[in-house]
């Protein structure tokens, strides 16, 4: 699946030269790294899967005679934090693409605090230092982007991946905030709301879930909203299930979602 000539070009205009991608070794993150190069901007890959960043990068410069920059960390550890903003000096990162998180699911009161801590770290710290840090840059040159990756369970509680949700309602929050407070100063903040996606996500927060978009389908949808809207709903599925819950009350769709969590995570419960 790739862009037009049209959206290649008004991406690299709007974007050029260089765009971080967290999460990148595999999912949206790997998805959208393939799309952004397609369109000769070159590319920093940062996930904790040094192997995986290494065989991409190979790829994508070999495609696309790009530049391409890999740097393996940890963002839930605060020290890959500071190592990543170190790592990137020098570079005009005019694209900020924060994709790396990760979910967990199941009973609240029986979940690992040193996971749930891990998630809160690189779903909302991690997110919150890169987002202001690179903003800030990108507001002093008057151009960039950024991509925040929010979720269809950021607009309730969600039973059974309570903590999940949390994270990205903070998510959305914080790019629905900042979208306003920065308004006419040249930089561009989407909220990208995917639901289920086919990628190791729904593995690691040991979910089986039915139905679920294609990551490519998902990238294509972001990088034709960045510049033109405040959020996307990639795919058919993201916008029926966001669509049908929008005009119910708040604790109907909490009820809602937890029906649907109860089928995904029933194996946990068996």
């Amino acid at each position: 699946m790739i862009l037009s000539k049209k959206e290649q070009q008004r991406l690299k205009q709007a974007y050029g030269d260089w765009a971080l991608i967290t999460g990148a070794s595999s999912g949206i993150g790997l998805a959208l790294s393939e799309l952004i190069a397609s369109c000769n901007i070159n590319v920093i890959l940062c996930s904790r899967s040094e192997d995986k960043l290494h065989t991409q990068a190979s790829r994508l410069k070999k495609t696309y005679a790009i530049d391409v920059k890999v740097i393996a960390l940890d963002l839930s550890e605060a020290e890959s934090i500071d190592l990543l903003i170190q790592q990137t000096q020098g570079l005009t990162i005019s694209l900020f693409v924060a994709s790396a998180g990760f979910g967990t699911s199941g009973n609240f009161l029986q979940s690992s605090i040193h996971e749930e801590v891990n998630m809160l770290r690189l779903n909302c710290e991690a997110v919150l230092r890169l987002t202001h840090y690179f903003m800030q840059h990108m507001v002093y040159r008057k151009k960039g982007g950024i991509i925040l990756l929010s979720s269809i369970v950021a607009f309730q509680g969600v039973p059974y991946a309570a903590h999940y949700a949390a994270t990205k309602a903070y998510v959305q929050s914080l790019a629905e905030g900042t979208q306003q407070e920065i308004k006419g100063m040249g930089v561009d903040v989407l909220a990208a709301i995917p639901g289920p996606v086919e990628s190791g996500f729904g593995q690691r927060a040991n979910m089986q879930m039915g139905t679920a978009l294609n990551p490519e389908e998902v990238a294509k949808s972001i990088l034709k909203a960045i510049g033109k809207s405040k959020s996307v709903l990639p795919g058919l599925l993201s916008k029926v299930l966001v669509n049908s819950l929008r005009t119910a009350p708040r604790f109907l769709r909490v009820k809602i979602m937890e029906t649907i969590m109860k089928e995904f995570t029933k194996h946990q419960m068996g």
